[in-house]
């Protein structure tokens, strides 16, 4: 595997935020499609990256995918508490999955919640068809975490998104 994890670059934010505003569109994630505004939240990696690390898998040169690595309690956290990092984001574009792009940005994730000083936890939150990233997830760890599932838009009853932690 070439596959590389960095920092984004500013002039990978554009491709980037395609990458993610697409995984979520092909994937049926979104539940308003095209139209859905969060759409918008997932194609501004500028901004994310001005609050939290944009990762980068990178292989030969192509971007594969990303992830917001939230390293606690902030304008980018939708869950994490004092002492809790948090993933967000995490995509991967068609063309690169099956190929270890989606792990490594986790594994990356957890690498810098550990390297920070009084993390003792990384958290994210996911859909319940997610069920890809829910391997990855479980693979490396993470459990299930149901008291602190959440829905971000409470007027609407089906949207309810499921929780993971790590204890590092």
């Amino acid at each position: 595997m070439d596959i590389v994890i960095r920092p984004a670059e500013s002039g990978e934010y554009a491709e980037l935020g395609e990458i993610t505003a697409q995984a979520y569109l092909l994937d049926g994630l979104l539940d308003f499609g095209e139209s859905d505004g969060y759409l918008g939240e997932l194609r501004d990696v500028a901004k994310r990256a001005a609050a939290a690390e944009v990762l980068v898998a990178v292989e030969h040169g192509t971007v594969l995918g990303g992830v917001t690595f939230v390293p606690g309690p902030g304008p980018m956290a939708d869950l994490a508490e004092p002492g809790e990092a948090e993933i967000r984001m995490l995509a991967v574009a068609r063309a690169g999955r099956g190929r270890g792009a989606g792990e490594a940005l986790v594994r990356a994730c957890v690498d810098r919640a550990r390297a920070r000083g009084g993390c003792r936890r990384m958290v994210l939150s996911s859909q319940r068809s997610m069920h890809a990233a829910h391997r990855i997830y479980e693979r490396l760890g993470f459990t299930r975490t149901p008291g602190r599932d959440w829905n971000p838009l409470p007027e609407l009853d089906d949207i309810m998104l499921i929780t993971y932690e790590l204890t590092l």
